[in-house]
């Protein structure tokens, strides 16, 4: 697939996959459903659920380290800045031929790669970060959105 047609794709999928409302009892049930999609992967996943900049659900199996940890958070701070997925960010540096750096978000300290997606409220926005860490940067992503959709019944 195309740069082009993965931002569209993560357009789509920003549109579609938000809540009414979530609640941290709601990251809970989110985080756990996240590891069980997770499973069927064969490498370890590192799961992060923020709200407000609160980590309200973090799970690290057996398998995952530290480095897991850097990569939630320039995941994180990726979604946190754009607003969009870590893998529309990417699908946009591809495009637009600028690079992370370019856009005054150093390398080091932003993810230029999947795994990182919006959590967001209808008619209110971004609230959070979902972010996951552990696999190939489009089997991340696939993570999230394969776990959305089936949560909110899409």
């Amino acid at each position: 697939m195309e740069a082009k047609d993965i931002i569209k794709q993560c357009e789509e999928e920003e549109g579609q996959l938000q809540f009414a409302s979530f609640t941290q009892t709601d990251a809970l049930e989110l985080g756990n459903l996240l590891y069980e999609t997770s499973k069927k992967y064969p490498k370890p996943v590192a799961i992060e659920i923020r709200m407000n900049h609160l980590t309200v659900f973090s799970y690290y199996p057996n398998g995952t380290n530290a480095n897991n940890t850097l990569w939630l958070k320039a995941k994180a701070k990726t979604v946190d800045m754009t607003q969009h997925s870590s893998l529309h960010f990417w699908a946009e540096v591809q495009v637009s031929g600028e690079t992370p750096k370019t856009k005054r978000m150093p390398e080091s300290e932003y993810a230029c790669c999947g795994g990182g997606f919006p959590l967001i409220i209808k008619n209110v926005g971004v609230i959070g970060t979902i972010c996951v860490s552990g696999l190939p940067h489009m089997d991340d992503h696939r993570v999230i959105t394969e776990t959305l959709s089936k949560y909110l019944g899409k």
